[in-house]
Parts: C-alpha cells; structure tokens; sequence
C-alpha cells in the first residue's frame, strides 16, 4: 500500500493552481491583443468584403464595355478602310 507525501501533494495543488493561472493569464492577453487589433484596423477605416466585391463587379464591367467599344472602334476603322479602296 503507498502512502501519499503531504509535501508532494501540496506541490502539485500549487502546480496545478500555477498551470490556471498562465491558461488564464494567456487568455486575456490573446483577448487584450485581439481588441487592439481590431480597435487598430477600425481605425485603419479599411474597406469591407462586401465594399471590395461591389468594387470588383464594377471593374469587370468596365473592362467588359472597354473591350467592346474597342471591338466596335476596330470595325469602324476596318469599315472606314474597305471604304477608302
């Protein structure tokens, strides 16, 4: 039969009390960080996703008009030049 050592035991209750306390102590800085990075990109006044997306539509869009303009513009300049022969 073993006996227990009250010295041990009482080590590993301070060991055991000093893992919580750095569980929890890295839990609020991970919190404290999170709350300063967003507080810093809310400062930043970034763009959001949906702002970007709208963004995006508008460009291809664009390119798509640019693109047939240049493809009417070619076959004006083709017609124009059938026409001078």
């Amino acid at each position: 039969m073993a006996t227990t050592n009250p010295l041990l035991d009482d080590i590993a209750g301070l060991m055991t009390g000093a893992l919580g306390a750095a569980r929890t102590a890295g839990e609020e800085a991970k919190t404290a960080a999170q709350s300063r990075v967003r507080a810093m990109i809310a400062d930043m006044d970034l763009a959001g996703r949906d702002e970007v997306e709208a963004l995006k539509a508008l460009a291809v869009s664009a390119l798509e008009k640019v693109e047939a303009l240049e493809k009417r513009v070619a076959e004006l300049e083709a017609a124009e030049k059938a026409g001078d022969d």
